[in-house]
Parts: structure tokens; C-alpha cells; sequence
């Protein structure tokens, strides 16, 4: 099968960006990443169809530049399995940053009890399994950013 879109992924998630801002225009912004397109995409409308203003990426490497190049990012949600730089990697990342204090949740749909462990000794808001239990994500998201 071919793929036979005429816009690169950095174009698509520019064009997300622009179409999942809500029209209050929230100057507080979650960051989604997950290496599965479809995954972020589902929790990106989630999110702005309750009024909260996302971008997302696709690893570690463009999550960090995002951290390091928007200051209004308030809140990450963080899948835990991904390549070449796994969830936890990343939160180690941002962790060791200027932006150590985020607040992150991750998400994940492969866990285990050591993931968990590791995941709070990260300082992490939540762990939360897949399929996603949405009131429960939205209400860690408000609360995370002062909308509760």
C-alpha cells in the first residue's frame, strides 16, 4: 500500500496544531507524544473538544525541541512505549531540563509493575492504561492546569 499524502508529517502536525486550537486560544498547551499517529490524533481531539489547547509529536527528540521552544506548554502526556527513546527515557529527559517541574501523565497500553514504579520514583502526575478512561484523563488535565 502507498501512501499518498502530499503533506510530510512535520506539515500534518503543523496543520493539527492549527485546527485542534481551541478558539479561546488557551495560552496554556498540552503536549501529546506517542510514535503511534492515530493514538495522538484521538487524544488531541479529546482534548480540544473540552476547550484545551494541544500539539503533539511523534518522539522524544521533537517533544524536547516543542519543551525547549514553547514556554506555554503547561502539561505532557507521555506514551511509554516508543522507539528509539521510550516514555521514561524522555521524562528522565525532561526531568534533567530547564522544564524539569511539567507536570506529566503517561499512557500506556503495555505496563508493567516495575514501568509503574519507575514512572512515580519520575515524579509523574498519573499512569494511565489504555483504552484511555477520557473523564478520568480530562480531569487530571483540568486539574493539571488550573481548569477544575
Amino acid at each position: 500500500m502507498f501512501d499518498h499524502s502530499i503533506l510530510s508529517d512535520e506539515e500534518r502536525e503543523a496543520l493539527n496544531e492549527v485546527m485542534l486550537a481551541p478558539p479561546s486560544q488557551s495560552p496554556q498547551r498540552v503536549l501529546i507524544v506517542d510514535d503511534d499517529k492515530d493514538a495522538r490524533e484521538v487524544l488531541a481531539e479529546i482534548l480540544s473538544l473540552n476547550d484545551i489547547s494541544c500539539i503533539t509529536a511523534a518522539g522524544g527528540t521533537s517533544a524536547m525541541h516543542l519543551l525547549q521552544t514553547r514556554p506555554s506548554i503547561a502539561l505532557l502526556i507521555t506514551d511509554l512505549r516508543m522507539a528509539p527513546c521510550d516514555g521514561l527515557d524522555l521524562i528522565r529527559r525532561v526531568r534533567e531540563s530547564d522544564r524539569a517541574e511539567l507536570p506529566i501523565i503517561i499512557v500506556s497500553g503495555d505496563a508493567n509493575v516495575r514501568d509503574a514504579i519507575d514512572a512515580m520514583h519520575l515524579s509523574v502526575v498519573d499512569f494511565l492504561l489504555k483504552p484511555i478512561n477520557t473523564k478520568q484523563l480530562l480531569r487530571l488535565v483540568k486539574r493539571e492546569l488550573g481548569m477544575a
